[in-house]
């Protein structure tokens, strides 16, 4: 394990969907890219769903909203998805 490995590990609060999430920030290789982004998108559907009923857990809600809107940011800038906002 690397020393940044190791630091990554220290700092996950959120483990239903953190790991995955921060291999798709990390991914340089492009062919590699698309599946990690399919695997944390996946991951932070599941959670969200797991959160949906609950009164707790508003701030992982929020850490969900926020990556997903960084991983939109990647399917656009890296991966060539439209931009389905723009007017």
């Amino acid at each position: 394990m690397t020393e940044h490995d190791s630091s990554t590990s220290q700092n996950i609060k959120y483990p239903h969907w953190q790991r995955e999430f921060e291999a798709a920030v990390l991914e340089g290789d492009p062919e590699t890219l698309r599946q990690r982004v399919d695997a944390a998108e996946a991951a932070l559907f599941l959670r969200s769903q797991a959160l949906a009923e609950s009164t707790q857990g508003h701030a992982e809600q929020q850490a969900i909203s926020d990556a997903i809107r960084t991983l939109r940011t990647i399917q656009r800038e890296k991966l060539g998805y439209p931009d389905w906002n723009k007017k």
